[in-house]
C-alpha cells in the first residue's frame, strides 16, 4: 500500500490506495478472470440462505485475467492463514477493543486497523457485520441497513452478468465483459452495460426507480433491470438505446406512460434476440 501511493500509482476511481482496497484485490477472483455466482439462494416466502461452496458456480475465463491463479491462491492462503486460528470469541474481543480505542466501528475501519481480521471475515463469520455488532452489544446510531442492501445488490449484479454473458454465449453470440467496469461487447457490433434499479419508496408509499447513468462508459444499450418492493427479485426490464436518453439521470414510477414503457420488457428474451445469429440456409 505505502508503495503503490508513495510511487503515484492510483487505486480504482483514481483514489490513492488503502489496506482495504489492498484486501479487495488480493480475494477478489475477477483479477484472474473468473466469476463466480449461485453464492445465495433465495426461494418464495423464504429468506435468502447462503448456498455451500459446493453450490457455487465458478466460470473461468469471464474476464481476461490479469495475475495468475497460482499467484492469487498463494495470496489467499496468506491471508486465510492470518486469522483463521482466532476463535468466535477472540474476533469479538478484537472487535470489542477496537469500539474501546475508537468509540464507533465500520466495515472501512476494521480493514483500515493494523492486525484486525478483515470486515469480510465477521461477515463471514457471522452472517453479517451487523450481527457481529450487535453480539458485542452495539447498536450503531446510524441505519446500517442500506450497506447490506448495496452489498448484495453488488453481488445480485455480479449473478446477472455472469447469467446474462453465459446465455449470450448459449445463442451463438461473441460476447466480452470489461473487468474493470462490465460493459458488455456483443458480436464486435454493440455494447451494453446493467444497472440494477432499486424500488424506493416515498413518504406518500409510492414507489420510484432512480437510475443513474455513467457516461462515460457510453453504451448503446442500458440495460435497466428494475427490483421489486424489498429488492429482493427482478420486476422487469428496460432495455434504453443511448441516443434516446438524453439525462444522466432517470426517474421511473410504476406506470411511465408509452414515451417510456414502450423500452420495458418483463424478461430477456428480446434483449437476447438481438444477439442470437441467424443461420442462412443454402438455396438449391
Amino acid at each position: 500500500m505505502e508503495r503503490l501511493n508513495g510511487r503515484g500509482v492510483l487505486g480504482e476511481h483514481g483514489r490513492p490506495w488503502t489496506r482495504a482496497t489492498v484486501h479487495q484485490v488480493l480475494t477478489n477472483p475477477k483479477y484472474i478472470g473468473a466469476n463466480i455466482y449461485n453464492r445465495r439462494s433465495f426461494k418464495l416466502k423464504h429468506k435468502r440462505i447462503k448456498n455451500p461452496v459446493k453450490m457455487w458456480i465458478w466460470r473461468d475465463g469471464a474476464f481476461e485475467p490479469i495475475v495468475t491463479a497460482s499467484l492469487f491462491e498463494q495470496a489467499r492462503a496468506i491471508i486465510e492463514s492470518r486469522h483463521h486460528y482466532l476463535s468466535d470469541q477472540e474476533l469479538l474481543e478484537r472487535l470489542r477493543e477496537l469500539l474501546r480505542v475508537q468509540g464507533r466501528l465500520s466495515g472501512i475501519l476494521i480493514d483500515e486497523t493494523e492486525d484486525m481480521p478483515s470486515s469480510s471475515c465477521y461477515s463471514s463469520r457471522f452472517g453479517s457485520l451487523t450481527r457481529a455488532y450487535s453480539l458485542i452489544g452495539w447498536n450503531p446510531d446510524r441505519d446500517y441497513a442500506y450497506i447490506e442492501i448495496n452489498r448484495r445488490l453488488r453481488r445480485k449484479h455480479a449473478d446477472l452478468i455472469a447469467s446474462i454473458f453465459d446465455q449470450l454465449l448459449g445463442l451463438g453470440a461473441t460476447v466480452s465483459v470489461n473487468q474493470y467496469n462490465d460493459l458488455l461487447t456483443i458480436n464486435c457490433e454493440y455494447t451494453a452495460c446493467l444497472i440494477l434499479a432499486r424500488c424506493r419508496e416515498t413518504h406518500a408509499g409510492n414507489h420510484r426507480w432512480h437510475l443513474r447513468f455513467d457516461e462515460s462508459l457510453s453504451p448503446d444499450i442500458m440495460l435497466a433491470a428494475r427490483l421489486q418492493p424489498g429488492n429482493e427479485e427482478i420486476l422487469d426490464y428496460f432495455l434504453l438505446p443511448r441516443l434516446d436518453v438524453l439525462t444522466e439521470r432517470l426517474s421511473l414510477r410504476p406506470d411511465n406512460g408509452l414515451v417510456m414503457d414502450v423500452y420495458r420488457f418483463n424478461n430477456l428474451n428480446f434483449f437476447m434476440e438481438m444477439a442470437q445469429r441467424v443461420r442462412m440456409e443454402g438455396t438449391a
